[in-house]
């Protein structure tokens, strides 16, 4: 409030200085009083400015300040106190909030040196696309971009688009005619645990049916190829989530009111839900007032130009490198040697695969659906921690898990054995990251399962959140790069050696041991 005050004995002085304005000569000073009504109405200006800043900050505090409070009380509306609501209250009482939010790369993208950052990958994207034209003029004598690889890893998309209709007709329909049927009845049985064993049983048989089954034997009968396979297996798993969640939220409405038959939520609700970029389901979300289809085509324009990006590092960076690598003699100095010189491409990967999906794909569904939180990521790349960057680099992947997994599990073990519910959590992220790329590519090599799992987990006890220098931040960003090089680098290896040599008997060993092992042309 200094600036108020400032302004108020500045006015009061220059009223004073009218007061004694006196005639000289004959002459007034209207002059000087012209001058002064001017001033005045500036300093006007600035007094309401000035209270307007300050009304805005304490309304802002008066918000947070009301949605804290509110998330502190129970059912019956009181207060409670902040060690009990810590120490006692259920964890599983604590719900998502989803409020009206910008992705955070929106918000720094008006900054005019954050969006140079973002002018230097495309810069990049630029030189890949010249330096593919300069060696087919120099090979060729003439401009020839072939699109060979991208054609056949995103081949057979005809099959990909019938697999994802089936999935997302069972899972829009089995679930929510299940959730209907067992809201109806079970207010009215005799025999209630009979009923939820029954119902339970038998959607339990079609998710492992529909959602578990099929999508692989369709990744095997017909051999899709990488990208193929990975929409499919991201879709499976996306289903398999939302259905769950779905489930999970409205079963205990049913459960609570045994008495009377509950409102369950309406057919519209779901299907928005089963679209949307969040895997908590709600009956209803933050929504915008209108859909920026400038911003959604933008969006959709950087995500496939990320594609073509993924594109020309793979074909200028990792193609020519591990393509004979099988060939040679297997030894470790030829293995350090190709992780670092995978670190490069591996990095460029990840950042975009990061910008692509979590920013630019997730975003243009958000702008048409009218979803208006779109709080995907937040700014893990600040992390001086790898738990902070496990919390932050996906937040809609860590809101299921930590709502429905650890959440859930530490309800049931009564609050205690944190450390291995927190393992458990490790263990499931894991373990699906290791399924969608096993899948994707067609054979077992868990190098993401034991970068995650274990690697992962060490360095979320050693590198906690107590860490604040600088060095930390630099730490994470080191282990991020040497990991990615890891992971481009041996799942490269491993996808020639598979090609060059492949098995003469298919034995159970023979298939999970890696192939790069023992490959040697």
């Amino acid at each position: 409030m200094e600036p108020i005050e400032e302004t108020v004995r500045h006015r009061k002085k220059k009223q004073l200085q009218n007061q004694t304005c006196k005639v000289e000569n004959g002459t007034t000073c209207d002059g000087i009083n012209n001058v002064i009504e001017t001033h005045m109405e500036e300093i006007k200006r600035e007094l309401v400015e000035n209270l307007s800043c300050n009304l805005k900050e304490i309304l802002d505090n008066v918000v947070a300040e009301t949605i804290k409070s509110y998330r502190l009380r129970d059912d019956t509306g009181q207060l409670l106190d902040k060690k009990k609501q810590i120490h006692h209250r259920p964890v599983i009482e604590k719900q998502k909030v989803f409020l009206q939010r910008a992705s955070l790369l929106d918000e720094l993208m008006e900054v005019e040196h954050f969006r140079t950052i973002y002018h230097m990958f495309v810069a990049a994207l630029c030189i890949f696309m010249i330096s593919t034209v300069a060696v087919n003029i120099i090979d060729q004598g003439r401009i020839v971009l072939e699109f060979d690889m991208l054609f056949y890893a995103f081949g057979q998309f005809g099959t990909v688009v019938s697999t994802w209709i089936v999935l997302f007709a069972y899972t829009l329909l089995v679930p929510y005619k299940t959730l209907h049927s067992f809201g109806s009845l079970y207010p009215k049985s005799k025999h209630p645990f009979l009923l939820s064993a029954s119902l339970g049983s038998i959607l339990l048989i079609g998710q492992i049916c529909v959602l578990g089954a099929f999508p692989i034997f369709v990744l095997k009968h017909y051999r899709l190829p990488p990208a193929s396979s990975f929409i499919v297996t991201l879709e499976q798993v996306r289903f398999i989530m939302k259905s769950y969640s779905f489930l999970r939220e409205n079963i205990p409405r049913v459960l609570l009111k045994q008495t009377q038959e509950v409102q369950l939520p309406k057919f519209s609700n779901y299907l928005y839900f089963l679209f949307c970029p969040t895997l908590i389901y709600r009956d209803s979300y933050p929504r915008t007032p209108y859909i920026r289809w400038k911003y959604v085509a933008k969006n959709f324009a950087q995500f496939i130009g990320c594609v073509f990006f993924i594109y020309f590092i793979l074909v200028t960076l990792c193609i020519p490198v591990f393509t004979n690598m099988s060939k040679q003699p297997f030894n470790m100095k030829t293995l350090v040697l190709s992780i670092f010189h995978a670190i490069l491409p591996g990095s460029f990967v990840f950042l975009i695969s990061f910008f692509g999906f979590l920013h630019c794909w997730l975003n243009a569904f958000a702008e048409m659906l009218q979803f208006a939180d779109r709080m995907f990521y937040k700014d893990w790349w600040n992390s001086k921690s790898f738990s902070n960057y496990y919390r932050t680099w996906n937040v809609v992947v860590h809101d299921w898990l930590y709502h429905y997994v650890y959440q859930d599990l530490l309800w049931l073990c009564k609050e205690r054995f944190r450390v291995g519910i927190m393992l458990a959590v490790f263990l499931t992220s894991a373990s699906v990251h290791e399924y969608a790329i096993t899948l994707s590519l067609g054979f077992f090599y868990p190098v993401m399962f034991c970068l995650f799992a274990i690697f992962g987990v060490v360095f979320n006890f050693m590198m906690n959140d107590k860490r604040t220098s600088p060095v930390y931040n630099v730490m994470v960003w080191t282990f991020l790069f040497i990991g990615q090089g890891i992971q481009v680098c041996l799942y490269c290896q491993e996808w020639y050696a598979q090609i060059h040599c492949p098995l003469t008997e298919k034995t159970f060993w023979g298939m999970v041991t890696p192939r790069s092992w023992s490959c040697n042309l």
